[in-house]
């Protein structure tokens, strides 16, 4: 894991050098670069996989370069009921292929590929996440 990184020398991380944990049937994240501000992580949702609603404090900005992924964000403070849906008056947001987007911090959402193909992209979070899992 790559965080605190000393900011008078540059880290390079390669996808091919991560080992990516499965946080959801079908959801793998890989942690990659970091450093005291941030840290960015891949991630790989398969079709018919499912994000359930969650928030944190961490600011969350992405970039999807692979498949289609629809984003369900509602309700403030991360209040999330027992079903793991994002709130009744959750926005359904689709991004695909160039595509970029930014969560505030403390925002529920939740994310859904409904498509055929994988989604692939690239999460990058402030202040820096240490597990890549948003259920723990």
């Amino acid at each position: 894991m790559a965080l605190g990184v000393p900011t008078e020398r540059m880290e390079r991380v390669s996808l091919e050098d991560c080992d990516p944990s499965e946080a959801a049937e079908g959801v793998r994240l890989a942690l990659m670069a970091g450093g005291d501000e941030m840290t960015v992580q891949h991630f790989e949702i398969e079709p018919g996989a499912e994000v359930t609603a969650h928030s944190h404090d961490n600011e969350q900005t992405g970039f999807i370069y692979e498949g289609e992924i629809v984003f369900r964000v509602g309700g403030e403070g991360g209040s999330n009921d027992e079903s793991g849906d994002a709130d009744d008056d959750a926005e359904e947001i689709v991004c695909g292929p160039g595509d970029s987007y930014a969560i505030p911090g403390g925002r529920t959402h939740a994310a859904e590929n409904r498509g055929g193909e994988p989604v692939r992209g690239v999460d990058i979070f402030s202040p820096p996440r240490e597990n890549p899992s948003w259920q723990d």
